[in-house]
This record gives C-alpha cells, sequence and structure tokens, in this order.
C-alpha cells in the first residue's frame, strides 16, 4: 500500500496544471490549423493509449497489470467514456469558440456538481459554505459573461463548458472509486483505451469528415501542426493525466480539485501571451473569473466525509485441546477402601445421592445386620 505523501500530491496537481493549461493554447492553435474536434480527440486518445501500453509493457510487473474482471470493465468504461472522451471533446468545441481561460471557467464548475451529488443523492451532510460557493460561482459566471450587457459569448460554447463540467463531475466521482482498486497505469491505459474505440466510432459516423493534410502543415506562427499534436498526445495527455491519478494517492480528491483550479489562471495567462489580445480578459472578467474560483473552493471545502463503518471484531476460532502426553505405567497401589458419604441432602451444585447399594448396608447396619454371612 501506498504511503500518503502530502507534498508530493500537491507538487504533481501543479505540474499537471501546468501541462493542461499549455496544451489548452496548443490545442486551439491545431484546431485553427484545419483538424476538427473530433480528429484532435481521436489523435490525443489513439496517441495516449499506445504510449500507455508501451510503458505498460517495459514497467514491472507488465502486461499482467492490465488484467480486468467482469466486474471491474463498467466503471473503466464510464471512466474512460466520460473523462477521456466526452470532457475533451466539448472541452475542444468550448475553446474553438470562447477565449481558453472562459472555457475552463465553465467547466472547471465541475467540483460544484460533486458537491451537489454528494448532498442530493448521496445525502451526506455539507457544511452551509457550500451555499455561499454556489452563489459566489453564479455571480462570477454572470460576470464572465456579462449578463449585465449584450450576450457576447458564443451559445454553443457556453453549452459545450457546461457539458464538460458535467463529465468532469463524473470523472471525478469514478476516478476516486478507480484509484483505490487499480494502479495508476493501468487505469490511465483502459480509460484511454475506451476514448480511443468512442473515437474510432465518433469518425466512422461522421458524415464528411476532413482528412488528415493538416498535419504536416505549419501554424501562422510557423510551429508544425505534427509537433503540437505530439505534445497534446504525451505532455498534454499522457503525464497530466497520470499525475492527477497519482495525487490521488497521496492527496483527497478535495484537495485535488481545488488545486487543480490553477490551471484556469495558468491557460488564460498562457493563451494571451501566445495567441494575442483575442484571449485577454477585461476587468469584469477577470473579477468574475476569481468569484467562480473562489465559489468552486468553498464547495470543495463543504462537504462532510461519511463515517466510516467500523467492522465487528471477527471471534477467533476455538482452540483445540493440545494431545495428551502418554505417561508411563507405574505400579498400582492396592486400593483402599473409600469412606462412605455421609446421608442426607444433595449439596449444593446437584451432586448426586449416594447409591442405592450404599442405602440398603446403612438400614442393615442400624437393624444389627451385617453384611458376613
Amino acid at each position: 500500500m501506498t504511503t500518503p505523501r502530502p507534498a508530493l500530491g500537491v507538487a504533481m496537481v501543479l505540474a499537471s496544471a501546468g501541462l493542461f493549461a499549455v496544451n489548452g493554447t496548443v490545442s486551439k492553435l491545431v484546431l485553427r490549423a484545419g483538424l476538427d474536434v473530433p480528429q484532435l480527440t481521436l489523435l490525443r486518445a489513439v496517441g495516449a493509449v499506445t504510449g500507455l501500453l508501451l510503458l505498460s509493457v517495459l514497467l514491472r510487473p507488465g502486461i499482467r497489470r492490465l488484467r480486468v474482471t467482469p466486474g471491474q470493465l463498467p466503471l473503466l468504461i464510464g471512466y474512460g467514456l466520460a473523462g477521456f472522451f466526452a470532457v475533451p471533446m466539448l472541452y475542444f468545441v468550448a475553446i474553438s469558440r470562447l477565449p481558453v481561460g472562459i472555457g475552463l471557467l465553465f467547466e472547471y464548475t465541475a467540483p460544484l456538481l460533486v458537491a451537489l451529488w454528494a448532498r442530493f443523492a448521496q445525502r451526506h451532510r455539507v457544511r452551509p459554505r457550500l451555499w455561499a460557493g454556489l452563489a459566489l460561482s453564479l455571480v462570477g459566471l454572470g460576470c464572465v459573461a456579462e449578463v449585465w450587457g449584450e450576450l457576447k459569448l458564443d451559445g454553443l460554447g457556453v453549452l459545450a463548458g457546461f457539458g464538460a463540467a458535467l463529465f468532469l463531475a463524473v470523472y471525478y466521482v469514478l476516478g476516486a472509486h478507480g484509484a483505490a482498486r487499480r494502479d495508476t497505469l493501468s487505469l490511465c491505459t483502459w480509460a484511454f483505451g475506451a476514448s480511443a474505440v468512442a473515437g474510432l466510432l465518433t469518425r466512422a459516423l461522421t458524415v464528411g469528415a476532413g482528412g488528415w493534410e493538416p498535419l504536416g502543415a505549419d501554424t501562422d506562427g510557423g510551429v508544425p501542426v505534427a509537433l503540437l499534436c505530439g505534445y497534446a498526445v504525451v505532455l498534454g495527455s499522457i503525464a497530466p493525466y497520470l499525475l492527477v491519478a497519482g495525487a490521488m494517492r497521496h492527496l483527497p480528491a478535495t484537495s485535488v480539485g481545488i488545486l487543480g483550479m490553477a490551471e484556469p489562471v495558468l491557460a488564460a495567462a498562457v493563451a494571451w501571451a501566445v495567441i494575442g489580445p483575442g484571449e485577454a480578459l477585461n476587468t469584469a472578467q477577470l473579477t468574475g473569473g476569481l468569484l467562480v474560483l473562489a465559489g468552486v473552493a468553498l464547495a470543495e471545502t463543504a462537504r462532510i466525509a461519511p463515517p466510516r463503518t467500523i467492522a465487528p471484531p471477527v471471534p477467533a476460532p476455538p482452540e483445540q485441546p493440545a494431545p495428551a502426553e502418554p505417561v508411563s505405567p507405574e505400579p498400582s497401589a492396592p486400593e483402599q477402601p473409600e469412606p462412605s458419604a455421609p446421608a442426607g441432602p444433595p449439596a449444593p451444585g446437584g451432586a448426586a445421592p449416594p447409591p442405592r447399594a450404599d442405602r440398603a448396608s446403612t438400614r442393615r447396619a442400624r437393624s444389627g445386620r451385617g453384611t458376613a454371612g
């Protein structure tokens, strides 16, 4: 069993947030170069599962770590479809229509959904700060969207961001169960495998899907698209997902969620520096983003873990008597006649009365008749 090391868990989460933040800008550049959302989702999944399979073969205990029972398949498939297929698919749609930072702010309302799920579906107790966090986040999202004026955000992009939040919440819930049952590498390998199969089916069913010619082109800044796709696979998928899954062995899911909120801030900064002023947020949106993050932090810390049920102790099996040791025979002494027990009521504890023969002898003795012939 892994010994929790909180400092290592914090470092892993922050490293994954930085890699994911850069991946947002990289993915947006790839989409602008001509690849569509299903293509990029499929490319990431197939590339990631290939790399993870290679790692599974090279690292001990080898391919055996991927063994699975039929009862484990629903969790692994659901985990992969929710967190490794639906979340990136909807996230790509969101950032293709919205600034990267705003798309991530909508997605990162997922912890609010997890807290509400714990309160209303699982009947867990929550602290009152949950409702304050929910109110802060709603006000913050209103500031991000600037609802007091003409709505400037793309409607489909906003819906995609909220959809990503919904599936990210499912990913958090299933991930906590999966990390407790499987090692990090096998969990991510199976999840990306499910995502790759879903991507291939989506590709096959998509009418008029685009070709792969953009992979050989360059972006407007002269960066090869293939190189950016390589980052999206290795440093934007394999590495951060392994880091997050590994961090859950050292930190509670609540802490992982709060630390992961560094991603929207970093992503907005990277997108503004690389892509340009179109990714910048105005003062109202920056204020709203801070309110959203504060609300999510309140919601994350509002959940109260259910008390652990302690199983009754199992009774120990009765001790078997030790075998009797053989006793060497000794010459027996001549038996002496035992004194007759006095007549009277039974002793406390239910001692049996004297046998009839003794009673008869007593009567004869009293009447003067002995036993001698």
